[in-house]
């Protein structure tokens, strides 16, 4: 039996796609600002202004797998992790939030984003669950869009990186 090749199949000698041929800046701000009408509330905005993050940061993010292999990731200050959990969370905000609390809602947010983000990325694709912690390392600085935004005034980094190390160049 022989198959014919309809060339919808990676070959190794083609490339894989980075981010930036995908989407950019403008767009992951787009989808981020409509995550955040629905999950922070209409009034909360982000502003696209850079800003420097505190040394006590956190990060949230989900994987995407499909076509485009990486990490939507946020970063910001662990107070601001907080603020923005309870702003999710609204009336049911316990008075003090256990670091679950904060991790759950903070997770949410990049679940909310990381689906916006594969919805705009081509072809069929999964999505993990979310994680809290120290950001995954970028393996390919040429594979990532990044936006810093505000949000009350305070930073905030939406990552969009590449899981994956850049393919050798052959000669």
């Amino acid at each position: 039996m022989t198959s014919t090749d309809t060339g919808q199949r990676r070959r190794l000698s083609d490339s894989r796609p980075v981010i930036t041929d995908l989407m950019d800046e403008a767009t992951i701000l787009s989808v981020a600002e409509e995550a955040w009408i629905s999950l922070v509330g209409e009034e909360e905005v982000l502003v696209p202004l850079p800003g420097d993050l505190p040394g006590d940061v956190l990060s949230s993010w989900v994987d995407v797998v499909g076509p485009w292999t990486g990490s939507v990731v946020l970063t910001t200050g662990r107070a601001t992790a907080e603020a923005l959990s309870r702003a999710l969370l609204r009336e049911a905000a316990p008075e003090v939030l256990e670091l679950e609390d904060i991790e759950d809602a903070f997770g949410e947010i990049a679940n909310v984003v990381g689906g916006s983000v594969k919805a705009a990325l081509p072809g069929p694709s999964a999505l993990s669950l979310p994680q809290v912690g120290h950001a995954p390392l970028v393996r390919n600085p040429g594979d990532v869009c990044r936006v810093d935004v505000l949000w009350r005034g305070e930073p905030l980094t939406i990552s969009v990186q590449g899981a994956l190390p850049p393919l050798p160049v052959s000669h």
